[in-house]
């Protein structure tokens, strides 16, 4: 098996949102905002290559919304998918399966591609993988959450025929009755290296990929840590659907990938790409940062 990191830009996001209740002499001590309260923020994916197969994990914003979109979210840096992918001797048409954590923008946007007048799969001969319970939450999103669901973005993969499903058990999202155990780990087709959990604090059903790498256990945080400075447990973004609910999931989680010395691997974290975790006077906090490639 081998891991590659792949960047594919940066945007911004309003850090006051991104922090939720932690007050702004606080946060922009972790990542300082612009003028306009705006923070920089990765969109790091990862890559998989294990028995004949070549996983993505999420693919970022992608490039073909309107001057208007990216003007809202400032789409920025030298890195891009396609570049990434170049780095490690990759294109697109090798990647065998695209696994999506969720389906908002900024994790889905390179799935689909504009060719003329049409909408296709950015990965021709990929398998996309999501959930019935997420799928059918962002293709009749709420109020709320409907302008990270594009539709651009979703309905195309369905309708090219290259979307399956991965099985979530419903019991997994009942964090409130697991208030004592440990978040369930669902099993993968894809590789015997891959299972994840399934969260449903910030969207619902969301998925977080536990890889088996070298003897450890790397996480892919998606939104559930979207950077290392949310470790705290009260950093809970306000883009969250249901606060509490992260609240406890990250609890759980923290609390396992402490004691089993996990791996996190940050889709968001502008600086740091993995950390591993210790039990602090003040609870857990990082312990190590370091690049995937250290590992």
């Amino acid at each position: 098996m081998k891991l590659y990191s792949i960047n594919t830009g940066y945007f911004k996001l309003d850090g006051g949102a991104m922090f939720g209740v932690v007050p702004k002499s606080i946060w922009n001590k972790l990542n300082p905002a612009d003028e306009n309260n705006m923070c920089s923020w990765a969109l790091r994916c990862l890559l998989i290559e294990d028995e004949g197969k070549l996983i993505l994990i999420d693919n970022g914003m992608g490039d073909k919304q309107d001057a208007k979109f990216f003007g809202h979210y400032y789409l920025h840096g030298d890195d891009t998918l396609d570049k990434s992918l170049a780095c490690h001797g990759f294109t697109r048409d090798d990647i065998t399966d695209v696994f999506l954590t969720h389906l908002h923008f900024d994790h889905c946007g390179g799935s689909i591609v504009r060719d003329g007048d049409k909408l296709v799969p950015a990965f021709k001969n990929a398998t996309y993988w999501s959930n019935e319970n997420h799928w059918k939450w962002a293709t009749e999103p709420n109020a709320r959450e409907k302008a990270s669901f594009l539709k651009e973005n979703i309905l195309p993969i369905q309708e090219s025929g290259q979307l399956k499903f991965l099985v979530v058990s419903s019991e997994s999202s009942d964090v409130s009755a697991a208030a004592n155990s440990k978040l369930t780990t669902h099993h993968s087709p894809l590789t015997d290296n891959l299972s994840f959990y399934s969260v449903s604090g910030h969207t619902d059903a969301m998925m977080l990929p536990k890889i088996n790498y070298n003897g450890k256990t790397i996480v892919f945080m998606a939104d559930l840590l979207p950077s290392a400075a949310h470790i705290p447990l009260p950093y809970v973004m306000a883009y969250d659907m249901f606060p509490l609910t992260t609240l406890q999931e990250k609890k759980l989680f923290l609390t396992e990938a402490e004691q089993n010395n996990y791996v996190l691997f940050f889709e968001h974290d502008p600086l740091i790409e993995c950390c591993t975790l210790q039990m602090t006077e003040k609870g857990i906090r990082v312990k190590e940062t370091f690049k995937l490639s250290e590992l």
